[in-house]
């Protein structure tokens, strides 16, 4: 997991419950860093500077074109 990047950072664990199964859907290899630590402790988010989703360098275009697709496209009620 060393050759994993950074490609986005969300600030609460909601905010990675639809992406998560996106993911695994698509079969895309990825972790959340830090996500466990600010479930527990939300606050903490500032200091550890946020839920850092972590992907391998072959499906980062991919999983830009996700990220993309939900910020244009999702509307919560």
């Amino acid at each position: 997991m060393e050759d994993f990047q950074t490609i986005a950072i969300f600030n609460y664990s909601y905010e990675i419950v639809i992406l998560k199964h996106i993911l695994d859907q698509e079969g895309i290899s990825y972790f959340f860093e830090n996500e466990t630590t600010l479930a527990i402790v939300p606050f903490y988010s500032n200091a550890l500077g946020g839920i850092k989703l972590k992907v391998h360098p072959n499906d980062f275009e991919k999983v830009q074109e996700i990220l993309d697709h939900l910020n244009n496209n999702l509307t919560i009620v």
